[in-house]
């Protein structure tokens, strides 16, 4: 798949970039153009399922998605994991109400704006997790540690997606029903060195889906 690239994170009144990716709930291939004048749609561009906070911000999202659906909005989830290896880890950890694609090439973030972070940035960060963590850590301490904790077995299929050189920041995108963002979220390390994982605050993305879905 190839899809151009953006400088800047898309926001609210940008149009969305069709994307066509390999599907990992079901066979076949999921395109944004698919929703288009059907549902608005809830985007979740997350890294690999090697990434702890990846995998927490698919589940986050698919506790959403019963509320989400009762508003009309669909939910997709796009992992940067090959698609066998997605859909291995997917049955293990079912989550049957959820639309999910592999985008290994990372083309899908690279449309949506979402920036590449050098190692040596990230690195840099320490993540505070009280109760999960023992104490702050970098995010690949972070990732060990809790791939550990929680029996992820690292393939190498993961080890191929953890040897790039920069990672790309995660995002999350309200797409209406004509391709238009009206909501956004997006990862950033504005809040300097020490950082706590986030996911997008439920009452505002509630809020934001009930305006799309009218």
């Amino acid at each position: 798949m190839s899809t151009s690239s953006v400088d800047r994170p898309l926001q609210p009144g940008d149009r969305a970039p069709n994307i066509v990716l390999d599907a990992i709930s079901r066979d076949g291939k999921i395109a944004l153009t698919d929703f288009r004048g059907r549902s608005p749609l809830l985007i979740g561009l997350f890294r690999g399922l090697h990434c702890a906070f990846c995998r927490r911000n698919v589940a986050a999202m698919a506790q959403l998605e019963p509320a989400l659906r009762e508003r009309g909005v669909e939910c997709l989830a796009v992992v940067n994991t090959p698609v066998e290896r997605a859909r291995l880890y997917f049955r293990y950890h079912p989550a049957p109400d959820l639309l999910a694609a592999s985008d290994p090439e990372r083309a899908s973030h690279r449309a949506f704006g979402l920036r590449e972070v050098g190692m040596d940035e990230v690195m840099g960060i320490r993540i505070h997790l009280p109760g999960e963590l023992p104490e702050p850590m970098d995010p690949m301490a972070m990732d060990e540690f809790l791939n550990k904790k929680e029996g992820y077995e690292i393939t190498e299929a993961d080890q191929r997606m953890m040897a790039s050189a920069k990672e790309l920041l995660v995002g999350q995108f309200l797409i209406d029903r004509g391709g238009i963002v009206r909501w956004s979220f997006t990862e950033g390390l504005e809040d300097g060195p020490d950082i706590t994982f986030k996911t997008p605050n439920p009452e505002e993305l509630m809020s934001a889906a009930s305006q799309v879905a009218h």
